[in-house]
């Protein structure tokens, strides 16, 4: 499958398994979780990426991201699994 079968150009958005999914999500998930687990990250960043983070669970999930890759920072994988 091609990205533009799931999301074709002109769309910005799917709707899988009752979750919207908007395109960049996964793009989005990748840079804030880098900033989450970079220990030079300011305290208002790593928090707004958090919030980001937490924001995008459902579609991620919806996605099924976490059912094939893992997160390899321990205490993000946890912080995420605790969602």
């Amino acid at each position: 499958m091609r990205a533009s079968d799931l999301l074709p150009d002109h769309a910005d958005h799917a709707e899988l398994n009752g979750t919207t999914v908007r395109k960049g999500t996964v793009g989005a998930f990748l840079v804030n979780a880098r900033v989450w687990t970079d220990a030079h990250s300011s305290s208002e960043a790593r928090a707004t990426a958090q919030r980001d983070i937490s924001d995008a669970l459902p579609a991620l999930r919806a996605l099924g991201l976490f059912d094939v890759l893992d997160i390899r920072d321990p205490a993000l994988r946890a912080w995420i699994d605790a969602r």
